[in-house]
């Protein structure tokens, strides 16, 4: 299973379901673009050290940036930027999970929060 980052957000912010899901998950992977929003968003080196630690210690996965992530990211770009807001981030993680045929947990609605 493959975590977005607003999943980690809300368990920075407390949410238990979030936690809980992420607990009980065994094989918890991350695109590397999470990865680096989560750093992105750390202001300090001590934040950064608790995103690191974090994903350490809850043993995530980072899933890397391949060709076909790429070829397949810009594809998504192509064929729904203009009808929707997508971000070049999201469809990145969004082609991680496809490439790698696994389910993205990416909003609190999954959590049913």
């Amino acid at each position: 299973m493959i975590f977005d980052t607003d999943i980690f957000i809300w368990i920075q912010r407390g949410n238990e379901k979030a936690a809980s899901l992420v607990e009980k998950t065994e094989d918890k992977c991350l695109s590397i673009q999470s990865y680096m929003e989560l750093l992105q968003c750390a202001g300090n080196k001590r934040q950064h050290k608790h995103v690191k630690d974090f994903i350490s210690s809850y043993n995530f996965k980072v899933l890397p940036l391949t060709e076909n992530i790429g070829h397949r990211a810009l594809i998504y770009i192509e064929e729904y930027t203009l009808s929707s807001a997508l971000r070049s981030g999201d469809v990145i993680i969004a082609a991680t999970a496809v490439e790698n045929n696994m389910f993205l947990i990416e909003d609190t609605a999954a959590l049913r929060i």
